[in-house]
């Protein structure tokens, strides 16, 4: 039977990546925060297409990568938090699932490490790090 303690590690790393994903969904949709500082980029953006297709700008792929971005994150905290709190049996018995939450988290780490900023990055690091401690008290 896999100990209480393991099931709110994950239920914990869960939250901090729903959480994440809430806010970067937000600031992807409300006020300025992930716009560019620079008005004439933001334009330039507007008006540019990326080599792939003409039918979308620059700015609108960047928008939509930020939305499916976040419900990414979101779904990961929904799905894990529900599956360590309600069926934690059921997770800590799927080498299936415990794995893909590890590259998942692992993947963010290393996105994150070369690509953003300090908040989220460090959001993302706390997270793994409470899964992989949920791992080896699971397995002890």
């Amino acid at each position: 039977m896999t100990s209480d303690l393991a099931a709110w590690l994950i239920a914990i790393s869960a939250a901090i990546l729903l959480f994440l994903g809430l806010m970067h969904l937000l600031y992807t949709f409300r006020g300025r925060k992930l716009h560019p500082r620079d008005p004439a980029l933001e334009e330039a953006m507007k008006q540019g297409h990326p080599v792939l297709t003409r039918r979308t700008t620059m700015w609108n792929a960047w928008v939509g990568f930020n939305a499916s971005h976040s419900m990414g994150a979101i779904l990961y905290g929904l799905l894990y938090g529900y599956l360590a709190l309600a069926h934690q049996a059921m997770l800590f018995a799927s080498p299936f699932l415990l794995g893909t939450g590890l590259v998942l988290l692992i993947g963010y780490t290393l996105v994150g490490r070369r690509y953003w900023f300090s908040a989220p990055n460090s959001g993302i690091f706390a997270a793994t790090a409470l899964y992989i401690a949920a791992l080896i008290v699971a397995l002890f």
